[in-house]
């Protein structure tokens, strides 16, 4: 009997239309699924890493409107030669251990996840030519801190200013750090990479797409300049791309420049669960208390008072707190 599909394709099973009865109450197991991961993505297709070799894949009927982003490990049937023209099929998303989500901006109540199951997130900021934009990176820390990854601050540039006075505003968050410069051994920078996986955020401009390419040689990532009149980078990945380290010693993600981070998605509990030594001293916070800076009878207050919460480290979760409730574009 011929038809539409045979019985090998996924569509043979999707839900019958009105009117029609079913053509099998059997359902796919698929018992031969592989797993593979998500390497980028690109209008509707897939580039799957599998047993070291590129993979080309769509998404199957049945997963509908559910997102796959890069970092998913995924299930998959079909040809996975990864010969040319060879195409394969994601049938499930496997469970996601983090996720990288942002909006689009602070009223917008859309999250959308941009990265899966990455374990850290650096946060890649130039010290100088762009100039840092401290905002920004601390709407990224926020979204670090509610996603579960543990954030890093990579200082490029430092050839052209000193570290110090950006490092100062973080030191009190222990937020661990690297600092590179232009031209200047990237060993550090691997040491932090190595053995995980990490996603790299940052402004346009900042050195992403030249560290990616010290990191891994055959990345072949364009790099963008400076504009001199605005003092903004110009955007050079128009995508996030996965790319393994050399000698199977952990995973990069590169993601396109942003100029903006939207955080609606996080309320002041969900950040203040990542500071265990603050959230221990807001048992007695009134209700609906945000533990931002002018709310009374604030716990944290109090403990500052009482000599147990270095006042430092309360302003600067603060600070982070604070961060979510401007303009994603006010990057200063």
């Amino acid at each position: 009997m011929s038809g539409r599909y045979s019985d090998q394709d996924i569509e043979h099973y999707d839900r019958p239309r009105r009117r029609t009865r079913p053509r099998t109450k059997d359902r796919p197991s698929y018992d031969d699924a592989v797993e593979a991961v998500v390497i980028t993505v690109d209008r509707g297709r897939f580039t799957l890493n599998y047993e070291g070799r590129r993979v080309m894949a769509m998404k199957s009927r049945p997963l509908g409107r559910k997102g796959v982003v890069v970092g998913d490990r995924v299930r998959v049937v079909g040809d996975m030669s990864g010969n040319d023209g060879s195409l394969a099929r994601i049938v499930e998303v496997c469970e996601r251990s983090t996720t990288l989500r942002r909006t689009a901006d602070d009223d917008d109540p859309v999250e959308r996840v941009i990265v899966a199951n990455a374990a850290q997130l650096v946060v890649v900021a130039a010290l100088a030519d762009p100039e840092p934009r401290p905002r920004l990176i601390d709407r990224a820390l926020v979204a670090a801190y509610v996603s579960g990854m543990q954030p890093i601050l990579c200082l490029t540039k430092s050839d052209l200013a000193d570290p110090e006075t950006l490092l100062s505003t973080y030191r009190s968050l222990g937020v661990p750090y690297v600092v590179t410069q232009r031209g200047g051994d990237v060993g550090p920078v691997r040491d932090v990479l190595s053995g995980t996986t990490s996603v790299l955020v940052g402004h346009s401009g900042v050195g992403k797409s030249t560290l990616v390419n010290a990191l891994v040689p055959d990345a072949m990532r364009e790099v963008g300049v400076v504009n001199a009149v605005t003092g903004r980078g110009r955007h050079t990945s128009t995508s996030a791309y996965m790319l393994a380290l050399p000698d199977d010693d952990g995973w990069i993600i590169d993601t396109p420049g942003i100029r903006s981070f939207g955080l609606a998605h996080v309320q002041p509990e969900d950040l203040i669960g990542a500071f265990p030594d603050l959230e221990e001293m807001i048992d007695e916070c009134p209700r609906g208390c945000t533990h931002g800076s002018g709310e009374p009878e604030c716990g944290l207050d109090t403990a500052m008072e009482a000599g147990d919460l270095d006042p430092e480290r309360v302003e600067s979760f603060r600070r982070l707190l604070a961060s979510r409730e401007g303009s994603p574009d006010q990057e200063r």
